[in-house]
């Protein structure tokens, strides 16, 4: 049997912010084609940890490697075209239109016409994706790793329901990563879950297990998330 390739490699991963160890001693790894949930309470150091996968925020200690190349002193551009995306939702894309059209048409909604023109033109500089601005989205390269923030939060039954869908077909062509709090929408989605609590991973382990666990359970204080009580 073939070893597990890691697109993902995380070694005592920290970031300080004057007193506060936002994260700390992260050693967390994801494999090519993985599909893994991150959950723990508000304030756990989840969505700091994307923003170190990205680039956004700089470790203070600690490395970051995604798909064989340390991302120590990358741009979050240059991290990118590693083949890392980041979605705060499904977004909804015209595939038919180019980059900039997809842009423009966001832009437009709340802008006049020329300020949406502005906008969309800024957005491309920003992202390094001017060279793309006329390529249809349908033949733009697709990611090697996905990160979603909460894909679920707001929705009905239904629409979670065709979320965890989508979700499921987009991993067969590469990893995700998922922060979400609702759980009944997690066990549809993923097999290993990873557990933050201040700043440090708590555990990780298959979905039902991590559920049962009493540190878990200590950690949100018996409290219901989405639906499930711990």
């Amino acid at each position: 049997m073939m070893n597990a390739v890691k697109l993902v490699e995380t070694k005592d991963l920290g970031i300080h912010f004057g007193g506060l160890k936002a994260v700390q001693g992260v050693n967390f790894s994801l494999n090519q084609g993985e599909l893994r949930c991150l959950i723990g309470p508000n304030g756990a150091g989840k969505t700091t940890f994307f923003r170190l996968l990205t680039g956004v925020h700089k470790p203070s200690v600690g490395s970051v490697t995604i798909n064989g190349t340390t991302i120590k002193g990358l741009q979050t551009h240059q991290i990118a075209n590693l083949g890392v995306g980041i979605k705060t939702q499904i977004p909804s894309l015209f595939d038919n239109l180019t980059v900039r059209e997809n842009l423009w048409l966001s832009a437009r909604k709340r802008n006049a016409r020329a300020e949406a023109d502005r906008i969309a033109d800024g957005v491309l500089e920003t992202i390094r994706l001017a060279h793309a601005a006329k390529t249809e989205v349908a033949k733009l390269a697709h990611p090697k790793l996905i990160l979603l923030d909460e894909p679920a939060a707001g929705m009905t039954g239904h629409e979670r329901e065709r979320t965890a869908e989508l979700i499921r077909d987009i991993n067969r062509t590469c990893a995700m990563i998922v922060v979400e709090h609702d759980m009944e929408f997690i066990k549809m989605i993923a097999k290993t879950v990873t557990v933050f609590n201040r700043g440090e991973v708590l555990m990780e382990d298959a979905v039902d297990k991590v559920l049962s666990d009493q540190r878990v359970k200590d950690v949100y204080l018996g409290k219901q998330i989405g639906g499930v009580t711990l």
